[in-house]
């Protein structure tokens, strides 16, 4: 991402921003990964309980889902070593190898999760919330607001992780195409994953598990995953226990997916600016996170909620809006369409190139400009 940045400014000023912009992005996708190893480690804790309990081993099982800090800084180190060897592999033989395994995983356990859990009493209920809309809250500007920022995260915008995977791309790919895959993709996960989660939680509320408060919010919405459902998955005997090992393995996955990424970003910046192997980077900056997220977890109160609120809610809007600055204003539209015409040649004449440019020159900023004051004031 700094180079990318430097190389589009035309004057010395720009470059110097752009390169500033990069090195932000790196280190706020390594401030993300490091609340992210924590609740990943959660979530393997979560998983390993369940096979716990399946085994008689309630003692075992009631340590593994207590939130204590050893437990937390155990697992949070297993999670970190987990991404450290996929990523020390390399671009081929890590980071693509595990995806193409780790993918096809996700998606047979959430349709495997989601084929059981209609089938439960409660569901129905379930799925008129999650498919029935509400047009006068979805059109709320504050929900549309909202619903951006969450893309922002799932998608890893403004953190320079989309322009670092980019640089791995073949130079004849069809770029937009492959944006508007990976785009298709994320939202169908999304969309799958809510006929899941909605569903669940009906089947909790069927069962007796408490979701809402009296005012209908729901309760613990931050850590639903670790109380709610934990509790439903208590409700159902045997079968609970086993759609509980289920559910954290395909959260553990879907974790280990967006780490990769995440912890690519700054191993990429420190090969690329200074020289350094790739397995040293890794383990060095891997080394460095571990000991952050050792640091929150000892003054959790106090540090978590406060980096998760300045990376996601404050430096993601601002870095998304540098970014779009620079593809839209100060990268030349000429060298653009350059680009683009390696994998395109025909791009000009098709619709992407008709709404894009002017799109993420003018609309873009607009919108992200209103995430952030959501952020701030909302």
């Amino acid at each position: 991402a700094v180079t990318a940045l430097r190389l589009i400014s035309p004057s010395t000023a720009l470059r110097n921003l752009g390169a500033a912009t990069g090195i932000a992005g790196f280190i706020v996708a390594s401030l993300i990964l490091i609340f992210y190893a924590i609740v990943a480690g959660w979530m393997i804790a979560f998983c390993l309980s369940s096979v716990a309990n399946l085994l008689g081993m309630s003692d075992f099982a009631a340590w593994l889902t207590s939130f204590g800090l050893w437990r937390n800084i155990l697992f949070m180190l297993i999670f970190i070593t987990f991404t450290i060897g996929i990523i020390s592999a390399g671009v081929k033989d890590g980071i693509e190898r595990w995806s193409a395994r780790l993918m096809p995983a996700l998606l047979i356990t959430l349709f495997l999760l989601v084929a059981y859990v209609l089938t439960l009493d409660g569901a129905s209920e379930g799925l008129k919330v999650f498919l029935l809309p509400d047009f006068e809250r979805a059109l709320s500007p504050k929900l549309i607001i909202a619903a951006l920022g969450a893309a922002f995260f799932s998608l890893s915008l403004g953190v320079g992780t989309m322009l670092i995977y980019g640089s791995y791309i073949s130079d004849d790919e069809n770029l937009p195409v492959v944006g508007g895959l990976v785009t298709l993709v994320d939202i169908s996960i999304a969309v799958l994953a809510g006929f899941l989660v909605l569903p669940a939680m009906y089947v909790a509320l069927h069962n007796g598990v408490e979701i809402f408060t009296p005012t209908g919010a729901l309760i613990s919405e931050d850590t639903l995953i670790f109380t709610v459902l934990p509790e439903l998955f208590a409700t159902m005997g045997t079968a609970g226990i086993v759609v509980s090992f289920t559910f954290f393995f395909l959260m553990g996955i879907a974790a280990l997916t967006s780490s990769i990424s995440m912890l690519e970003v700054p191993v990429a910046y420190v090969i690329e600016e200074h020289g350094l192997k790739r397995k040293t980077a890794v383990s060095a900056i891997g080394g460095i996170i571990a000991v952050a997220s050792s640091t929150i977890l000892l003054n959790f109160e106090n540090l978590f909620g406060l980096v998760v609120a300045f990376t996601t809610r404050y430096s993601q809007p601002v870095l998304g809006f540098m970014f779009c600055i620079y593809a839209g204003w100060v990268w030349h539209r000429d060298t653009l369409l350059q680009e683009l015409r390696k994998g395109n040649p025909d791009v000009e004449q098709g619709l992407f190139w008709k709404i894009w440019p002017w799109y993420v020159k003018l609309v873009c900023p607009v919108i992200i400009l209103g995430i952030f004051a959501q952020s701030l004031w909302g």
